[in-house]
């Protein structure tokens, strides 16, 4: 929203000094792309913000209007951008943290139920050895 208050400052200086989006940009060496994306407050359509917050700073001071109201307000923006990650990403943490909460007693489960049907297939194997050592020993008591 505040890129778009920066836009329309900038559209209105531009047109009060009777220069077209070609001629500014032309002047500023940048593209009349970004021109417009700057003045309409297209975000999506701009490069990184610091090269953004450069050009911002390049236009107000060829249309000479306040170069600190409009760095401060963009930077402003950025500040309640990222206040909005951090709020939006915080019940996305606490889904993953119950995802992860359920795989894990999930594979605590599995692995104990492989634990024990181990333990149970080898307490039977030695059980079967002992039982046939002593059935022999049985059987050659009675011959």
């Amino acid at each position: 929203m505040s890129l778009k208050n920066i836009g329309n400052t900038i559209k209105e200086a531009r047109i009060s000094k009777n220069q077209s989006v070609n001629e500014l940009a032309s002047n500023l060496r940048i593209s009349e792309q970004q021109l417009k994306a700057i003045e309409e407050g297209r975000d999506d359509l701009l490069p990184e913000k610091v090269f953004v917050k450069a050009m911002i700073k390049k236009i107000s001071e060829k249309l000479k209007i306040d170069t600190n109201d409009l760095i401060n307000e963009f930077n402003h923006q950025k500040e309640q951008i990222k206040t909005q990650e951090i709020v939006e990403d915080e019940p996305k943490q606490g889904n993953i943290k119950n995802s992860f909460t359920l795989i894990f007693v999930f594979n605590i489960f599995i692995s104990g139920l492989i634990g024990f049907i181990a333990s149970s297939y080898i307490y039977n194997f030695f059980s079967n050895i002992t039982n046939e050592s002593d059935t022999k020993d049985l059987i050659k008591d009675i011959k």
